[in-house]
């Protein structure tokens, strides 16, 4: 289950020189190395109507293999300030149309991150509850709404849309349902307004390391927690 996980850290522990792997029987694809991503045209015609002009959306799933999916990247790699570095383990994407068919916006949902205390203690939730329901949460790692796309309310609008479908479309992917999903906002550059709107709770603030700081000496920016239940109950708390 943890298969590309295991993967990246033995690299990291060969590039640390504290260990030696042996020879791969391929070299047709490096995990860890540059991603490279094709650029696709795309209109950036600045759209600024009022959101009812823009409806009704159509929200669109890409998959791996879908004819989107290189547009999909294509605009999380030049317009996302965090990029598109791929994906691994249980993830969803989507593309947001306007009812004209013009891209507006991608999300990007992946894993949990895997310890929050601002989430845990909001829940409830131990340690042990935590390891064994942790696949019900997902991450919401990228929204991007367009840079040429202003039009007020679309964000929460369409955070409203992801957040009713979701659990189906997890259901018919990977054949569970969700219970809860997350975000984390970078403080210093963003205000979570659109999530506030869109009825997201503020729990608390990340404490500025990441998951890869086992030494805590690894600082990252910190972050506000949002999280969207998806059921009153959890396992080991009461989100009513």
């Amino acid at each position: 289950m943890k298969d590309m996980a295991c993967r990246d850290l033995l690299l990291k522990l060969e590039q640390q020189g504290q260990i030696v792997l042996p020879r791969r029987k391929s070299d047709a694809f490096i995990r860890g190395g540059h991603i490279s991503i094709s650029q696709v045209p795309h209109d950036t015609t600045e759209i600024t109507d009022r959101l009812k002009d823009l409806l009704p959306l159509r929200v669109e799933v890409v998959e791996t293999n879908h004819p989107s999916c290189g547009l999909f990247k294509c605009l999380l790699s030049r317009y996302h300030y965090l990029g598109f570095s791929g994906t691994v383990g249980e993830n969803m994407k989507y593309l947001v149309y306007d009812r004209l068919g013009r891209p507006l916006a991608c999300l990007l949902f992946g894993s949990a991150a895997w310890s929050c205390a601002a989430r845990d203690d909001f829940i409830g939730w131990d340690r042990n509850t935590r390891i064994n329901h942790l696949h019900l949460v997902t991450n919401n790692t990228r929204f991007l709404i367009l840079p040429w796309v202003r039009v007020p309310h679309l964000a929460s609008h369409i955070l409203g849309l992801i957040t009713r479908r979701i659990i189906n479309d997890w259901q018919r992917k990977y054949g569970h349902g969700l219970l809860l999903l997350e975000t984390f906002v970078e403080i210093d550059r963003f205000l979570g307004t659109c999530y506030k709107a869109a009825n997201w709770r503020y729990v608390g603030l990340t404490k500025g390391r990441s998951r890869n700081d086992r030494c805590h000496n690894l600082e990252v920016p910190v972050k506000a927690v949002y999280l969207y239940p998806l059921a009153k109950r959890l396992p080991g708390g009461d989100l009513r």
